[in-house]
């Protein structure tokens, strides 16, 4: 077969995945998710907001690790090194180019919305989790699909899709955007950026399920908090600015002023951005969380459903709402809507935080988005970890997976990965309509959950701390499947 030949093949692979995951992402997925988010506000009767409370303080305890296993925490951190990436960052310009300040807003509300469906996609993965021989659980979505629908074979594709995409390509994406940002920053070539990535992510992805946790514990909740902390003190030396960009996100989002639409002009591209951004940053409803929330060890299936949802609120009302308002406040030196391109979405929030702080930040932005990207890589591989855990309990074909991901990010660092991001994208999207049909059939396993934690709160008192479970519940649709909540506490 001649090159030509070759390279047209390829051209129609790239075009066809293309085809796809923008109808999948644009039109298909999208108005899925916002209905999930709907539908599970109205089945809980609005728990992210009768239970504000309850999600806020959700992470105080959690990181209490007397039983084993991996603590509550340790779960949320490893969702919230997969929310808070590079996404947060370029994402949240693209949108702001795409449909002017009024996108935020929109992000706002499909976050609130979102909070509801991570809370019921944890919740289930806590329900339906299956104990190990070395004490950690492992839960998901393939999980409730096999144990709740009891359809395993469907369990099995979603594991199959979900490994494949978190575990192969997304450490070859992520790696990638590491030695882009070093190299944009100082010149690193990608040879030697390669080595750094491997470095870097051997040791942990090598190390197991339990040494991603530990990492992530810690370094995915440091950074997004760094990232805050930058953006909050550009607000306070700026606050006319920071004031003025809080109006043009409320009046762009309702088209009160002119010129704040984005390319496409008006409310209706904002709503379409913002919807899109908030869908994709926060992750509620794709399933890839609720492999995390289930392999934490709580006393009950609420509790994790939780701090999952306070997930949502850190990475779209903080750390998307931060990077927004940075390059809203940098100003019309830096951002003007409707009028900076698209290409420039990569550099734009470097750009306005250098222009507010001065150009000595370019090589620490450079830096945050290396561990956004490397955090990610972790996060998502411990997504593949449980699929693998679900399709087979051998440990060399645990260990093949892990030498495996190594591999694929080292290849990543030096290679061109369109196709392959776009393959990515194509599979998470399949993953997630499984996993949106899976959470509406099961919602009522939520909701007997949700009232057997509220009876017990309420017969405990209200600091509500000895809210223990059990799988024969009367507030459940049935019984559990043995194995796990069976005792007094499932852990």
């Amino acid at each position: 077969m001649s090159p030509m030949v070759r390279t047209s093949w390829a051209d129609q692979i790239d075009a066809a995945l293309t085809s796809t995951s923008d109808l999948l992402y644009s039109w298909v997925l999208m108005w899925l998710l916002v209905g999930a988010g709907i539908f599970f506000t109205i089945r809980t009767r609005g728990v992210q907001l009768r239970h504000t409370g309850a999600i806020a303080v959700s992470v105080s305890g959690s990181r209490d690790g007397r039983h084993g296993g991996i603590t509550s925490f340790q779960a949320f951190a490893v969702g919230l090194a997969c929310r808070v990436g590079t996404g947060n960052i370029v994402g949240v310009a693209l949108a702001l180019i795409m449909g002017g300040p009024g996108a935020v807003l929109w992000m706002w509300l499909v976050a609130i919305l979102g909070t509801a469906t991570a809370f019921s996609e944890a919740t289930l993965a806590q329900l339906f989790k299956v104990r190990r021989s070395d004490g950690t659980f492992r839960g998901g979505p393939a999980y409730y699909i096999s144990r709740g629908l009891r359809l395993p074979i469907l369990g099995g594709l979603f594991a199959v899709v979900f490994l494949i995409a978190n575990g192969l390509v997304m450490p070859m994406v992520q790696a990638n955007a590491i030695t882009a940002s070093l190299q944009g920053a100082g010149g690193l070539s990608p040879n030697l950026g390669a080595v750094l990535v491997v470095a870097m992510t051997a040791p942990v992805l090598l190390g197991g399920l339990r040494a991603m946790a530990r990492v992530a514990e810690y370094l995915a909740p440091l950074m997004a908090l760094a990232y805050l902390v930058l953006v909050l003190a550009i607000l306070v030396t700026h606050p006319l600015q920071a004031w003025e960009a809080l109006r043009s996100i409320i009046e762009g989002a309702f088209g009160l002023r002119q010129g704040l639409g984005g390319l496409a002009g008006g409310v209706t591209a904002a709503l379409l951005n913002g919807v899109r951004r908030g869908l994709f940053s926060n992750e509620a409803g794709l399933g890839g969380a609720a492999c995390a929330a289930g392999s934490a060890t709580v006393e009950h299936p609420v509790q994790q459903g939780f701090i999952q949802a306070f997930g949502v609120v850190v990475d779209t009302l903080f750390v998307c709402t931060a990077t927004a308002l940075a390059i809203l406040v940098a100003g019309a030196d830096v951002f003007q809507p409707g009028a900076t391109a698209k290409e420039s979405a990569g550099t734009l929030t470097q750009d306005a935080i250098a222009h507010l702080v001065g150009e000595w930040s370019r090589w620490p932005m450079a830096l945050l988005v290396v561990v956004l990207a490397y955090t990610t890589i972790i996060g998502a591989f411990s997504y593949a970890q449980v699929c693998l855990d679900y399709l087979t309990d051998r440990p060399w074909i645990s260990r093949a997976l892990q030498i495996s991901a190594v591999i694929c990010a080292g290849i990543g660092s030096v290679q061109q990965l369109t196709t392959v991001w776009t393959l990515a994208d194509v599979l998470l999207g399949v993953g997630a309509i499984i996993n949106l049909v899976a959470l509406v059939l099961l919602s009522r396993w939520v909701v007997g959950a949700l009232r057997d934690w509220e009876a017990l709160r309420s017969s405990l008192g209200p600091d509500g701390n000895q809210t223990t479970f059990r799988g024969d519940s009367e507030h459940l649709p049935a019984v559990l499947p043995t194995g796990t909540w069976e005792g007094p506490v499932g852990r």
